[in-house]
């Protein structure tokens, strides 16, 4: 099982070639993906044509669905958010303490293309897909 990000999914569906969106094209026939509820109202919003939207809906909800956020799972999102800013590292987004405290309190590893979600493999264990 593998949660990703909307990084990866926005250049997956934009056609933009990366090596996590390579990545995620043979993880599709491999593993379970899973879908974030937060990542799938990130990644659907972004779509202008509504052929566009409702061909990525179908595809994302056709995977399984995940709610990335429960009240336990936001104060400890909240407390690895903490942790991380003592240590002098300041996380930009919320929805990324979110995602990757799902990821890490669930053992899901995570496919990402964020830069962000480096803090949470380095020093709270977050497991990563690496292209």
């Amino acid at each position: 099982m593998i949660l990703v990000d909307t990084t990866v999914w926005v250049d997956y569906f934009n056609g933009q070639p990366t090596p996590e969106t390579d990545r995620l094209d043979r993880l599709l026939t491999e593993q379970e993906i899973v879908v974030g509820d937060i990542i799938l109202a990130e990644v659907l919003q972004g779509f202008r044509r509504d052929e566009d939207f409702e061909a990525a809906r179908q595809a994302l909800t056709k995977l399984t669905q995940v709610s990335l956020l429960t009240p336990a799972l936001a104060i400890h999102s909240a407390s690895n958010y903490r942790r991380l800013r003592q240590s002098g590292i300041t996380i930009r987004k919320t929805l990324d303490t979110f995602i990757a405290t799902f990821c890490i309190e669930n053992n899901i590893p995570l496919l990402h293309n964020d830069h962000d979600f480096m803090p949470f493999e380095q020093l709270l264990g977050l497991q990563v897909i690496h292209a």
